[in-house]
């Protein structure tokens, strides 16, 4: 590794157990756990002699390699595209004390999965992987596709029939090689032969049970706790939300929030808050058991990049370390708070991302915050899955003023 400030990654844990493996084990999951019935991903260990100094921090480039000194890799082994210091956005809400947005829409590729991919891409080039694979409805294809073509690497993306065309646009504009699955089980079941029979550097699951995403992208997100401390003075929330597939980046959250307050960064962890469809976690959180159990839906969620039955031990591991919460949504209440985030506040979030808010409102309703400090992920934007939320017929606007004028009021009620 290049000489660095800050720690140097050691080995691998299991994040259940502790049972340690070598760094290049990121393409499985733990075998001691497994044979016990849980399926739990491995997460990076690091040699913590010399922590990261916060006040080293505002010399560094502004995106999340700035954070490179609690990263497994230093800032010029980046592959970047400008990703992470995305802002913290202040919006109204009745519910808490004060409510932010920490908006991923703004990375390169439009989603919060840029972090993932930087730190997983940076790492594959650096080892000399020959060819990254993921396996994804959209956003982490997008952006391993991405960062995969910045490396110079080829990228092969897994898809399944009935994937948001924009996103799959997308994957392709950047090169990836994208391949359609019948069932989305396929995906799966194929790339695990072809990580096992070609050497492919994974990014995203591609076992059952999942674990969850490549161990070393993972690293990517804690940098989302490192940027809301920040940006809040170095303050911690009391709540963090956000949608949650199979829970990397709120393991990732935990991960880093954990570690700004074992190095005297900052007080306090927040509560995590999952926002979900199925009601995996919410079940898990429930009973005791450490993998949380498959909840089958009776028909496809409008958000996709979250529509899964079982979530995982990760996931559930960081709502229990946080006191934290998970809320099964249903699709008006996504579609309801996607539809008030963009018009009373003009963001424009995936479906899958107005989760969180529509957890938020849910929660809040309930008077779960009280005066406390919120901070929502708003992980991709509504242009990745414009399907969620068809546009209407546009009214004309007739010839002149007197039909610009009657066509707003018809259509609009607004009045001239």
């Amino acid at each position: 590794m290049t000489d660095r400030r800050g720690m140097d990654p050691e080995a691998l844990a299991c994040t259940a157990c502790g049972e340690t493996h070598p760094l290049d084990a990121f393409d499985r999951a733990c075998g001691a756990c497994a044979e016990a019935g849980v399926t739990a991903n491995l997460g990076v260990v690091y040699d913590e002699a010399a922590p990261p100094r916060r006040d080293a921090i505002p010399a560094r480039p502004a995106t999340l390699w700035r954070f490179a000194d609690a990263l497994p890799l230093a800032a010029e082994d980046a592959v970047s595209l400008g990703e992470g210091m995305t802002p913290l956005v202040p919006v109204a809400s009745p519910h808490c004390g004060a409510l932010w947005v920490k908006d991923e829409t703004r990375n390169p590729s439009w989603s919060f999965k840029d972090r993932l991919a930087s730190v997983a891409v940076s790492w594959a080039k650096k080892i000399g992987a020959e060819v990254v694979a993921t396996s994804s409805s959209g956003n982490a294809g997008a952006a391993a596709a991405s960062y995969a073509a910045r490396a110079g690497l080829p990228c092969v993306v897994l898809t399944f029939r009935g994937a948001a065309g924009p996103m799959v646009e997308q994957i392709r504009a950047a090169g990836a090689m994208v391949l359609e699955c019948a069932q989305k089980e396929d995906r799966w079941r194929i790339l695990s032969q072809a990580v096992k029979a070609f050497g492919w550097f994974p990014t995203s699951p591609f076992f059952g049970p999942a674990a969850g995403s490549n161990p070393i992208g993972i690293e990517g997100y804690k940098t989302l706790a490192y940027e809301i401390a920040e940006g809040l003075g170095w303050r911690t929330p009391d709540w963090c939300v956000l949608p949650v597939c199979y829970g990397d980046a709120l393991f990732g959250l935990w991960k880093g929030f954990d570690e700004m307050r074992r190095w005297g960064w900052t007080e306090g962890m927040p509560r995590l808050v999952a926002a979900e469809v199925s009601g995996s976690l919410a079940a898990g959180l429930a009973g005791g058991e450490p993998m949380p159990p498959a909840v089958a839906r009776e028909a496809d969620s409008i958000a996709i990049s979250i529509d899964i039955p079982r979530s995982t031990a990760q996931a559930l591991l960081a709502l229990r370390r946080t006191d934290g919460l998970a809320v099964a949504l249903d699709d008006a209440e996504i579609a309801a708070a996607q539809a008030a985030l963009a018009r009373r506040e003009g963001l424009f979030v995936e479906a899958s991302s107005a989760a969180a808010f529509a957890a938020i409102e849910r929660l809040g309703a309930a008077g779960a915050f009280g005066g406390d400090t919120v901070v929502a992920i708003a992980t991709a934007s509504g242009l990745k899955d414009a399907g969620s939320s068809p546009a209407a017929p546009l009214p004309g606007a007739g010839a002149d003023l007197d039909g610009l004028r009657r066509a707003l009021g018809e259509s609009y009620g607004f009045d001239v």
